[in-house]
């Protein structure tokens, strides 16, 4: 959520950065209406602080009157507490309003986010060469090949857009999971492991409600009366766990990981770019987060993604690192840079991770804060996340870039121990 006040002194700059996201006529649109709400709401302040103050005087008149055996009128009559309690009803509606419209807003994009959609991504860094191989085939046909995936009986279980892993394609992705959360681990982060289901709370102190409500699986209300869904992804959890809090500033930056499968309703692919794993309504992902006093944000968010570009390095994945434009990241982050992996069966590139950087835009959603050490006053906290790694992209990835001319695919050294093979062939 953005700051009113930051609206109040400077709302050309906002509407310059919302611009670069939302039509200008939109964004002026938008603003004039906050702007209005808040005045309302100022007023209604004023006018209800007056009327306490007017109602403590005469009480205290009263009082005086009593002590000296006078005969005082009669304090508050009934018409003027019916009057404070209206004016206390129209300022709960106001700033009620209010909120809701600041919560549809996104976040204003950093300074080196260009406006645009895909097309203005900035590609910033490239790791390796893409392999060279003869015969390509794709994730789908090796996984059937080597019986790492059963697409079919996944079907059966869950509907479309559902897989179930299978054999040493079970061992393979566990091996990716475990191996992640050692890496995470030895890069100082702490282990989470988070409920699956949240209260709706969560989802809007992350920025995914009410914008994305519908991308999630709800509980009816009749089960969870206060409204419940299915992580779409660890982040969720990971900010929803520190709402309402006040973070120690000693501890920052606090650094925790998760691990949980993610529910989305999103489509399942048919594209040739999104057939197999590579997009479904459930996935594994290991998600890592920080949280951070505002001057160590910019550190952070480099750390974070020299962190998962080294984990897929080290699993041997030629990939590029790419900035995003304001259209094509999150509405809730201020900066985002993506991890994409090389796809050799359709010579493009695909997202395993997005690193992020929301500034105080969850936080004053969550009301997460910190006090600096002696003083009294808090303020909002940074917060930044990444997927460290989504495996229903490296999977594919790791079958397709080290698949052999006999049909064979080359496990990655980092994981041979774990899977208990240096390579996975047909009929094993």
């Amino acid at each position: 959520m953005l700051d009113m006040e930051l609206i109040r002194k400077d709302r050309e700059a906002v509407a310059t950065a919302l611009a670069k996201r939302l039509d200008p006529a939109e964004v002026n649109r938008a603003l004039d209406e906050l702007q209005r709400l808040d005045q309302e709401r100022r007023a209604l302040i004023t006018e209800i602080d007056a009327e306490r103050q007017r109602r403590k005087a005469e009480a205290r008149a009263y009082a005086a009157a009593k002590r000296a055996g006078t005969a005082p009128e009669s304090v508050a009559p009934e018409a003027e507490r019916k009057h404070l309690a209206e004016l206390e009803s129209q300022l709960d509606e106001v700033q009620s309003r209010l909120r809701e419209r600041m919560s549809e807003l996104p976040n204003l994009p950093a300074d080196d986010v260009v406006p645009g959609g895909k097309e203005a991504n900035r590609v910033v860094r490239t790791f390796g060469e893409p392999p060279a191989i003869e015969k390509v085939r794709d994730h789908v046909e090796l996984s059937r090949l080597l019986g790492l995936v059963d697409h079919e009986r996944g079907v059966k279980l869950g509907g479309s857009g559902f897989w179930m892993y299978t054999g040493l394609g079970a061992r393979l992705e566990w091996a990716l999971l475990n191996w992640l959360i050692d890496q995470n681990i030895a890069a100082g982060y702490d282990f989470l492991l988070p409920p699956h289901l949240l209260l709706d709370t969560a989802g809007f102190a992350a920025g995914q409600f009410p914008k994305f409500y519908d991308d999630v699986y709800h509980l009816d209300r009749e089960s969870a009366p206060r409204g419940q869904f299915l992580l779409p992804t660890a982040e969720t959890a990971i900010l929803g766990a520190y709402q309402d809090e006040i973070l120690d500033t000693a501890t920052l930056p606090l650094k925790r990981f998760a691990y949980t499968p993610c529910y989305r309703r999103e489509a399942a692919g048919s594209h040739s770019d999104e057939r197999g794993t590579v997009r479904g309504h459930q996935f594994n992902k290991v998600e890592i987060f920080q949280f951070t006093l505002p001057e160590q944000a910019d550190a952070a968010l480099g750390q974070m993604v020299a962190h998962v570009e080294g984990l897929v390095a080290r699993l041997g994945l030629h990939h590029q690192t790419s900035l995003l434009s304001a259209g094509d990241a999150s509405a809730s982050m201020k900066k985002t840079l993506d991890i994409e992996v090389w796809m050799p069966s359709t010579g493009k590139y695909k997202e395993v991770s997005s690193v992020s950087w929301a500034g105080d835009y969850q936080a004053r959603r969550a009301a997460i804060r910190y006090r600096e050490a002696g003083g009294k006053q808090t303020r909002f906290v940074h917060t930044l996340n990444g997927s460290a790694l989504a495996t229903s992209r490296l999977f594919p990835a790791i079958l397709e870039q080290f698949q052999q001319a006999d049909g064979s695919v080359l496990v990655p050294e980092v994981l041979r121990d774990r899977v208990g093979t240096d390579r996975l062939t047909p009929g094993r």
